[in-house]
């Protein structure tokens, strides 16, 4: 069976026809699919009742809940999803005082290939469909709570650009969840084709993972640098504005001894003087198949200052999750402990 589920307002006025009904049947089907939430064509009870047989023959609405679901002793939840490829997927939800912020994936795996990242050494199985994606941000328990969405779960989103357009258009148009773009945030290693094309299509903000300054250094903890050197991405990002419409961040894990000294604090300065980014410097957890260990609190705090001494907004991310193995590059599709039924 299709899916309505993740089909903008455009293909809903294809699948409109082929049930004979008129166009201004699409935004209805729009209204039931992203705003009253349901779950079944046959609750849609503005269509025609022989509308919505004819839907039922060929489509479903696509809604699927969490396969299991762990909880950290910080609160945040960590959700698994039908995935592709025989590899499932997960979205983690974060609240934070007036906050909830879902992060959710775009992919089965990666192909980027993060030295330091688990999602990127268990390969690559497949991409989601937008229907995968916006089902992640409608099917957590605590959905009609969220906040603010970041694609920075399991995937590289511009590696999966049109999937991930087609969801950003239904959480942001007035047919669909109406969000404004500056509740999303789009994590990205820089993919500069991909890049393009979001930032022409969209309003949402902007996350680039940086991770050092220094290109050869970057290219052994991140293999796309050959392919997406920052040389070329900030020349790109520099174009477009951040200081009003949308916010540039720059994600820096930390690592001991790697990059986390003062050249490569002056170093990420100077190649992002000119700009409003900011930076979130990121505790660096453990995984698998990686050799390097956390930067300390007093090396990462005095990078910090080194930053903000530069001129360049520098905060420490505080670290979530990580007992349900939740946060940063630890996602990996399986289910971990405390699972409810």
């Amino acid at each position: 069976m299709k899916k309505l589920l993740g089909l903008t307002l455009e293909e809903l006025r294809q699948v409109a026809a082929e049930v004979g009904l008129r166009s201004f049947a699409a935004g209805q089907m729009a209204a039931w699919l992203y705003q009253k939430r349901v779950d079944s064509i046959e609750a849609m009870t503005d269509l025609p009742k022989e509308a919505r047989r004819k839907l039922s023959t060929e489509y479903t609405v696509g809604r699927e809940a969490p396969k299991a679901e762990a909880v950290s002793s910080d609160g945040t939840a960590k959700y698994l999803f039908e995935g592709v490829g025989g590899r499932d997927v997960e979205a983690v939800f974060i609240p934070d005082r007036d906050r909830a912020t879902l992060c959710v994936s775009s992919q089965a795996g990666c192909r980027m290939g993060c030295k330091f990242c688990m999602t990127g050494q268990g390969g690559f199985q497949g991409n989601l469909d937008a229907g995968a994606i916006i089902n992640q941000v409608l099917s957590v328990p605590r959905s009609t709570d969220l906040t603010n969405i970041v694609f920075m779960g399991m995937g590289e989103p511009t590696d999966n650009l049109q999937a991930v357009l087609s969801a950003i258009d239904i959480l942001t148009s007035k047919w669909g969840m109406a969000w404004s773009p500056r509740r999303i945030t789009v994590s990205t290693i820089g993919n500069t084709r991909g890049l393009a094309e979001l930032l022409e299509r969209t309003n949402v903000h902007i996350a680039l993972s940086i991770h050092s300054p220094f290109a050869a250094e970057r290219e052994r903890l991140m293999p796309v640098e050959k392919a997406f050197p920052l040389r070329e991405i900030m020349p790109l990002l520099k174009e477009h504005d951040f200081a009003h419409q949308r916010r540039l961040s720059m994600e820096y894990t930390m690592f001991a001894g790697i990059n986390d000294d003062e050249r490569h604090a002056d170093a990420l300065a100077r190649i992002l003087r000119g700009t409003d980014a900011r930076v979130n410097l990121i505790r660096f957890h453990r995984t698998p198949g990686f050799e390097g260990e956390p930067s300390d609190t007093r090396t990462m705090e005095a990078f910090r200052d080194r930053l903000n001494a530069a001129g360049i907004t520098a905060t420490i991310r505080a670290s979530r999750g990580e007992d349900i193995m939740a946060a940063c590059g630890m996602l990996a599709g399986k289910a971990r402990t405390q699972i409810s039924q």
